[in-house]
């Protein structure tokens, strides 16, 4: 049964998804593109999801004063290059997942060289969509800067995290949030700053703003990772199990499930903090961060 709490925070997520959705349908229906591939981005793209990071743009728009329409742009952005990332990351060379969001992965769905290239049009499309906007050229260069350096962020923590590379003198506890706060943090991090940047945020806010994104990224990995060990494949929406047979680092293997939960709520409590001067204009971002702390899918 849904708690109170838990409905106020799929309220809020469920706001700005019709209107992230449909600039995302619009933009992709207006490219000449084989239908192959236009049928592949759809399945990819709009094929269900919390859509977290356009929501974390949205709201954090709201905290830094302005409206959350005034962040589609970005969000929408942001959701490609996310889009992206999950295609990539199923692949069989990478995680090997045959399950996303309940359904089949698209490397399944429609073979692994569709996937490859749709996942590569998704991410070159993030930022078509930014430069195609009607916003100022300097806010254009602002968030095609920022979603660069967190796209790149992003795959530094993938290579880490599938390859390895790392310095000799971390130890595993440093590696994994090494891992995380780029793998999983740069694009969360990215969405409140684009959210931020596209509303005219100042320094302060963007500081604040920045600081609570990079606590409820890592957040958002260690609930994942629990999920990965507690939770069922029907549940949660993808296979579970996988880190721990992969032989990946896993905060549930480093640090232990006690001290994964005792994270999680030192991490909740800061993001709280790092918002708490925004006031009012916060309270959505406090009321997803509680929820993010408490998913169980």
């Amino acid at each position: 049964m849904t708690s109170p709490e838990e409905q106020a925070a799929l309220q809020l997520l469920e706001r700005p998804r019709q209107s992230v959705d449909d600039v995302l349908r619009h933009f992709i229906d207006s490219l000449e593109l084989p239908e192959t591939l236009h049928h592949a981005i759809e399945y990819a793209l709009l094929g269900g999801g919390k859509r977290l990071r356009p929501a974390l743009a949205w709201y954090a728009g709201v905290a830094a004063g302005g409206s959350g329409a005034q962040t589609l742009v970005a969000g929408a952005a942001v959701e490609l290059v996310h889009a992206f990332s999950l295609v990539h990351d199923d692949l069989p060379a990478m995680d090997d997942d045959d399950l996303r969001r309940g359904r089949p992965t698209l490397h399944v769905h429609a073979g692994e060289a569709m996937a490859i290239l749709a996942g590569d049009a998704m991410l070159s499309l993030a930022f078509e969509l930014i430069a195609r906007s009607d916003l100022p050229a300097e806010q254009k260069l602002a968030l095609i800067n920022e979603l660069t350096c967190s796209t790149r962020h992003m795959i530094v923590g993938q290579v880490h995290d599938t390859l390895g590379g790392f310095a000799p003198d971390l130890n595993d506890e440093a590696r994994l949030r090494l891992i995380h706060q780029n793998k999983t943090g740069a694009l969360l991090r990215a969405s409140a700053r684009m959210g931020a940047i596209a509303v005219g945020a100042d320094a302060h806010t963007l500081d604040a703003l920045t600081r609570f994104a990079d606590c409820a990224g890592l957040m958002f990995q260690i609930v994942d990772d629990l999920l990965d060990v507690r939770g069922s494949c029907e549940h949660v929406g993808k296979r579970t199990g996988k880190d721990e047979s992969a032989g990946k680092l896993t905060f549930p293997l480093v640090l232990g499930i006690t001290a994964s939960e005792k994270e999680i709520e030192r991490l909740l409590e800061q993001a709280k903090q790092s918002v708490a001067s925004l006031g009012e204009r916060a309270e959505p971002l406090m009321v997803l961060v509680e929820y993010l702390a408490r998913r169980t899918r």
